[in-house]
């Protein structure tokens, strides 16, 4: 990928924006019109030549029937001018990634005029997602795709810095199962996927408070902040328990009663989640349970 002039002079740009516009919709079309072009989707949907020598390129009802069969709400053929919404795009950039391989000419077929093809999937697959990264970067899109082609969200950096690091060893295999479930769902780019993320983070602090021995819940929540400090900061420890337990009492995270408020941006969610995984993750490093 070039390395432009303001990138090297400023840095790179944040990458915080969540919805994907008709400027970055645009190259994602001309990018996927360009795979279609060389023939990169030949190797799942194959267009064999008529003398049957071999795959010339591909199928484009095959790819079309494929597309809406497993997109159902996407559009084809695609349109520069009609932009899809970002859930979609995702989706179509998942489907993409399955599919894509890069085409190696062989054979010329002069009564046809085509060469047959061979596929390198790894290598189209590796260029796809290069150029849909590069893409994303350079108009601070918060979205990337693994080296599998999954899409997920990039977490703001403070958030990304805190929980990218941790590590969880509570000897409660519950435990350590919702807060790794947590992390991973808080990283998808569809939102409800995020609420869930969240619930389990604070199902997981509820299992937290039971870590050490007592005769019942208070006594177990009590213990476990005694280990994790004393003094003022205990005090606070306490409090912030409370306030958390209080939050998701509150707020529609556990539970769904009429009364609890909905969390109504991702932001405000950003925000809860980041204050409940900080405290965990304070908690069970400070009793030596993670890092």
């Amino acid at each position: 990928m070039p390395s432009y002039f303001t990138d090297r002079e400023s840095g790179p740009r944040a990458r915080t924006r969540e919805s994907i516009d008709q400027t970055v919709w645009g190259g994602i079309y001309a990018i996927v019109s360009a795979r279609m072009a060389d023939g990169s989707f030949g190797q799942r949907f194959p267009e064999t030549c008529p003398d049957g020598y071999g795959i010339c390129g591909h199928n484009n009802q095959m790819l079309q029937l494929t597309l809406a069969a497993e997109i159902p709400q996407l559009e084809w053929p695609l349109s520069a001018d009609v932009v899809p919404n970002t859930p979609t795009i995702l989706d179509l950039l998942e489907f993409i990634s399955a599919s894509i391989a890069k085409p190696i000419e062989g054979s010329y077929h002069s009564y046809f005029r085509h060469h047959h093809l061979d596929f390198d999937r790894e290598e189209g697959l590796i260029r796809f997602v290069a150029d849909i990264d590069f893409l994303f970067a350079r108009n601070g899109i918060a979205y990337e795709l693994t080296s599998e082609g999954v899409a997920q969200r990039i977490l703001p950096e403070e958030l990304h810095q805190l929980v990218a690091k941790a590590s969880f060893g509570t000897g409660d295999a519950e435990a350590d199962r919702l807060l790794m479930l947590a992390r991973k769902q808080f990283t998808s780019p569809h939102i409800e996927a995020r609420r869930d993320g969240l619930e389990k983070l604070w199902d997981a602090f509820e299992r937290v408070k039971t870590l050490e021995p007592g005769p019942d819940k208070k006594s177990q929540a009590n213990a476990l902040l005694d280990r994790a400090a004393s003094l003022r900061f205990r005090t606070m420890l306490g409090d912030e328990a409370k306030a958390l337990t209080e939050i998701g009492n509150t707020f529609r995270i556990r539970h769904a009663e009429t009364t609890q408020e909905i969390l109504t941006s991702p932001e405000q969610m950003d925000f809860l989640f980041h204050r409940m995984f900080s405290f965990i993750r304070f908690v069970l490093k400070a009793t030596g349970r993670g890092d």
